[in-house]
């Protein structure tokens, strides 16, 4: 079939339940109604993308907490329409100046615990949040966060998916006071429907709306934050707050069947999708049927090969070498397709290992004037650290979690180190226009997840709605040697697979397959955007 930019509308590929929503203006796709429609609001009063998926993303740290929030991570991909040139931003943070590998052997441990304060690096969204609306932004920051402001102080109702991921996380919430106080008032989880305030995360982010980035990073609630680190035997301090910024950096990417596809550079696990797309490029995808065993087998064998490269390289680049252009060149591309027989799984991978996550939120804009940003923001697992800082409503991420106590590796753990980070936005041109901007949420699922939807849009035309509704593969430990694949696909299909070699097996868990949120451009500037109903997936535009 001929690839072009326009995305299917005929529903021949997949048939989705859901109509792509469709607008000439200005767009914006998120996990959350609420959270879209802060968005919106940033919008209609004349604010650019930026302004847009600032303020979902903190409203989302508001209705959905378990997976977002200022004490976490943030990266984002900017296009601008005027220089027609795609920018990366990195506002993850680093590991606190006194955590070292020994910080751990010296009290014991072989690896590195996923509660608790000593997996909790620098939170780097507030920061990375003042970064992108200085650079791009037209509202000010007290406007930008004023929804979420709203939603915390007044409540907003619980909606099902995310009531049940709270109910699921009691036991972890329960197990720190000042968490169970601010996430479990009523000694349980809040149910479908009810009402939640959080008073303390409100007057957090008013204090941000009012201070920006130093409110956070040097006032109460950095004091906040490195009082509970003293108190709970984290390495978190003061002048770690204090000395955090956010990078600009230069995005990655490779063309693939004409379509230049970016990611956000190393310590981002962005690579890896870009290294089993240039895998495919060497395969005729479009000759082969949709969702066929065929099709699948394939590109489950490309991001085996990817996940092992990144296991193997991507960690901090201001600490070690990451051999980017190597692993992204043809050569090696060729070299890895080469090791794929197309009727047999390989043999197991061994790489090392890495924890997983789940909890993510991911939120995407479109702007009148043509301005996109590709937005992720995340605690890593759900409600990251399980620590809330004192009485200021913030949820620390688990980061530090993503590192290894390898010594060997280039991951190892080390002071003011960044680690292996799972949250990966994506974009898309065509030529030096806009063509996607989108994301897929679920941990080591985000790069699995970006090749599944480019092969479905670009190889067998679906549109931007059917791409995301389409059944989903995962490779459910790809770190740990176990070289198992879930599928949402029919029995038959697993079947089939499971006589090509591979391991075939149940996905277990609330957010298995991810979920996604896209925006596509077509030819005629019409932006069509797609929402995932795996999450409350909405999007809304004027």
């Amino acid at each position: 079939m001929s690839h072009t930019n326009r995305p299917s509308l005929t529903g021949e590929r997949f048939r989705s339940r859901r109509s792509v929503v469709m607008t000439h203006r200005g767009v914006v796709a998120t996990s959350q109604p609420l959270a879209a429609q802060a968005g919106l609001r940033m919008l209609l009063a004349g604010g650019s993308a930026a302004d847009a998926v600032v303020a979902a993303a903190a409203a989302l740290n508001v209705v959905e907490p378990m997976s977002t929030g200022i004490g976490g991570d943030a990266f984002a991909l900017i296009y601008d329409a005027q220089s027609r040139t795609v920018h990366a931003l990195n506002g993850s943070g680093r590991a606190p100046a006194a955590l070292s590998r020994e910080t751990f052997t010296a009290r014991g441990l072989t690896g590195i615990p996923l509660t608790g304060m000593l997996p909790v690096t620098v939170p780097g969204a507030v920061d990375a949040w003042v970064e992108l609306l200085a650079a791009y932004g037209r509202l000010p920051l007290s406007q930008v966060l004023a929804p979420a402001i709203d939603y915390a102080e007044n409540g907003f109702p619980v909606s099902e998916i995310i009531a049940r991921g709270w109910k699921l996380a009691e036991p972890k919430l329960a197990a720190h006071p000042d968490t169970a106080r601010t996430y479990l008032p009523q000694g349980r989880a809040p149910r479908a429907g009810e009402l939640f305030r959080q008073p303390g995360l409100a007057r957090s982010l008013r204090l941000i709306a009012e201070g920006g980035r130093d409110a956070f990073y040097r006032g109460a609630i950095a004091a906040a934050i490195a009082a509970t680190s003293a108190r709970d035997g984290g390495a978190l301090t003061l002048e770690d707050l204090a000395a955090h910024r956010s990078t600009w950096e230069t995005p990655i990417s490779v063309t693939y069947r004409g379509y230049t596809v970016y990611e956000c550079p190393p310590n981002g696990q962005g690579i890896t999708a870009l290294i089993a797309l240039n895998i495919l490029e060497g395969f005729d995808m479009a000759a082969l049927p949709p969702a066929s065993p065929e099709a699948l087998h394939l590109q489950i064998e490309a991001l085996r090969l990817a996940f092992a490269d990144a296991a193997a390289y991507v960690a901090d680049p201001a600490h070690v070498h990451v051999p980017t252009d190597r692993l992204l060149s043809a050569a090696h591309a060729s070299a890895r397709r080469a090791q794929i027989d197309p009727q047999r799984a390989m043999p197991s991978v061994h790489v090392g290992a890495l924890p997983g996550g789940h909890d993510t939120v991911y939120v995407t804009a479109v702007d009148a004037d043509g301005n996109a940003v590709s937005f992720i923001n995340s605690l890593y697992m759900g409600f990251g650290s399980g620590v809330v800082a004192g009485d200021t409503g913030i949820c620390l991420q688990n980061r530090g979690a993503g590192f290894v106590l390898d010594p060997n590796h280039p991951n190892c753990v080390a002071p003011g180190k960044r680690p292996y980070h799972t949250i990966i936005p994506c974009m898309v041109t065509r030529g030096d226009r806009l063509w996607a901007s989108f994301g897929v949420m679920g941990g080591f699922m985000q790069p699995q997840g970006h090749v599944q939807m480019l092969v479905n849009m670009i190889d067998f035309g679906m549109n931007p709605q059917e791409a995301l509704d389409a059944p989903r593969f995962e490779l459910i430990d790809p770190y740990l040697s176990q070289d198992a694949v879930a599928l949402e696909h029919d029995p038959a299909i697993a079947a089939a697979l499971t006589a090509r070699g591979h391991h075939v097996v149940d996905r277990q868990g609330m957010f298995g397959f991810g979920g996604g949120q896209i925006i596509v451009v077509d030819d005629a500037g019409v932006r069509h955007a797609g929402s995932d109903p795996r999450k409350d997936g909405c999007a809304v535009a004027y």
